[in-house]
């Protein structure tokens, strides 16, 4: 909770946080500092001081970044990208950092790390029951605060070497042809306008985010077409102010590919007429402008395919089988990976394309009838 008026926090750690205006940018966004505390008031002394130098056109006092541990230059680095990164990537980093990097590693000091410090610190994720990707995530945060410790330390800082876990591929579960046809079918029994968000996935390959901040306005039914511009997803609260530990956000997508229009046919056209609430702001999946979240969707969707008596579908199932059956038609790569909302074409091929045994077993049929 922070002091009224002060700009003055208690973090998470422990620690008092004091933010002060340290200058303004050339757009006029303004520039803060931070100073730490173990008390309230050694934070707001320390900002203090600082604020008077300011005022006198003083340089700010500053004690040996030797003497600082790991931690504050963990914690320079994030306040640093905050202003540079989407607000559910901040939360990442804010996460892997306060579970694992800072109490693992914050309390050494910069010039004593090493490589066989941070193999141990590897070991002991694994140890935690971390998964190789999951490792892999912190490893990567930790390499970019330690390129940004470095720099605070031209030609003193350790050379510190990195070794990333294989990640073994999964295999993906991927409806096959009888079973989306069976699945298809139920979803129109009895439609609602549920199962039709549902099925609208299923037929367009929309992510689960996607889907849940789809409103009307998004679907032009002259054009035939869908415009995907936002997500939701439900971040965690990590700045302390609020008594719920999540919230519920919608904002751009992850990426600008993913910002993409995804013409429809027109089956879709005419299962869109039956259900337009004529109210542009209405989510799809309620008709109205109260909004079902990802993870209420998620659970519908689990009871609706044990109900059908469908295994292990999860809302991914539904866009890798959009992609396998598109590539099953014969759809052009590039097309197809722009529908996805993906940078590149490798990313669909790589992650998202799985061919059915009926298709390679074509596939090797035309290579026999080649002669070989």
């Amino acid at each position: 909770m922070s002091k009224k008026g002060e700009n003055i926090f208690k973090r998470k750690d422990g620690r008092w946080e004091a933010r002060y205006i340290k200058g303004y940018e050339l757009s006029g966004k303004i520039k803060y500092g931070f100073c730490y505390g173990k008390t309230y008031r050694e934070a707001k002394e320390k900002s203090m001081q600082c604020k008077a130098a300011l005022l006198v056109k003083m340089p700010l006092p500053v004690t040996s970044r030797r003497h600082h541990r790991f931690s504050f230059f963990c914690e320079e680095w994030l306040h640093l990208k905050k202003e540079k990164v989407k607000e559910s990537t901040y939360v990442k980093y804010s996460t892997i950092l306060t579970l694992h990097i800072l109490p693992k590693l914050g309390a050494c000091f910069p010039l004593g790390l090493s490589t066989s410090l941070v193999e141990q610190f590897r070991q002991e994720l694994f140890r935690d029951g971390l998964s190789a990707t999951s490792v892999r995530d912190t490893l990567i945060v930790l390499r970019a605060i330690l390129k940004y410790t470095s720099a605070q330390f031209p030609g003193t800082f350790p050379a510190v070497e990195i070794q990333y876990p294989k990640e073994s591929k999964k295999e993906v579960r991927v409806l096959s042809i009888e079973e989306q046809q069976y699945f298809v079918s139920c979803l129109r029994k009895e439609i609602d306008v549920c199962k039709f968000g549902i099925l609208l996935a299923l037929l367009t390959g929309l992510r689960i985010g996607e889907l849940c901040a789809l409103r009307w306005e998004n679907i032009s039914l002259n054009s035939k077409t869908i415009r995907v511009e936002a997500t939701m997803q439900r971040l965690q609260n990590i700045d302390g102010t609020s008594e719920s530990k999540t919230r519920i956000i919608i904002s751009a997508p992850k990426s600008d590919s993913s910002i993409r229009t995804i013409p429809i046919p027109d089956s879709i056209v005419g299962l869109c007429r039956q259900f337009d609430p004529h109210c542009l702001s209405a989510f799809i999946l309620t008709g109205t402008q109260d909004y079902m979240e990802p993870r209420k969707l998620q659970r519908y969707l689990k009871r609706l395919t044990k109900e059908y008596g469908l295994k292990d579908v999860h809302f991914h199932t539904l866009r890798h089988s959009f992609a396998t059956r598109c590539m099953e038609v014969g759809f052009e790569i590039k097309s197809l990976s722009e529908i996805l909302g993906h940078a590149n074409t490798s990313i669909t091929l790589n992650r998202y394309v799985h061919a059915s045994m009926e298709v390679k077993r074509n596939n090797m049929n035309l290579l026999a009838s080649a002669g070989f």
